[in-house]
């Protein structure tokens, strides 16, 4: 997940213009779109909230392509959505029960992207074994949080930091047991 430095994943409105940004850090590494190919084949499936995958057809209708390739996505939502393609699939019900029981024995990694409550309602549950945060150099004030009312404390372990030219430096958490 990218984020604002305030934490924030989207305006109030949904709205993720602030992304571009024109920050240059020197020092930073160059996004090495090998590492990245390399890494997207390790995703076995994604699963997201009903307002980022509005956003992804978004994008796909402004000519930006989609960005989950030909991979299974699962989009948790009781509303009635448009499904744009033949890998999007709509679920509704007990998160836990459907990630256990139906996705990870048919996946070998399950790559939740998002939204901020789904983000949340992973770490509650503790379905989530590792945390990727990407915090881009803007700071807007106002938005929707990047864990939203999420209701306890989640020890994390840092596991890995890369700083980028782009100015947006990338944390890797590992998810640690609940706090006792």
């Amino acid at each position: 997940m990218a984020a604002s430095l305030d934490g924030f994943i989207a305006r109030k409105d949904g709205r993720v213009d602030w992304m571009e940004t024109s920050d240059e850090f020197a020092g930073g590494e160059n996004m090495d779109p090998e590492y990245v190919e390399a890494f997207l084949k390790t995703i076995g499936c994604y699963v997201m909230g009903s307002r980022t995958y509005e956003t992804a057809i978004a994008f796909e209708a402004k000519g930006l392509g989609w960005a989950y390739g030909d991979k299974p996505t699962f989009v948790l939502t009781s509303r009635d959505l448009p499904r744009t393609r033949d890998t999007v699939e709509f679920h509704s019900g007990d998160l836990a029960q459907f990630v256990n029981e139906r996705l990870r024995p048919r996946f070998r990694s399950v790559w939740f992207v998002g939204g901020g409550m789904v983000s949340a309602e992973c770490l509650r549950l503790g379905l989530a074994d590792e945390v990727r945060y990407s915090i881009l150099p803007i700071v807007i004030g106002d938005g929707i949080s990047f864990f939203e009312k999420l209701d306890r404390d989640v020890a994390l372990h840092l596991i890995e930091v890369k700083a980028y030219k782009s100015g947006t430096v990338a944390l890797r958490y590992e998810v640690q047991g609940p706090p006792h």
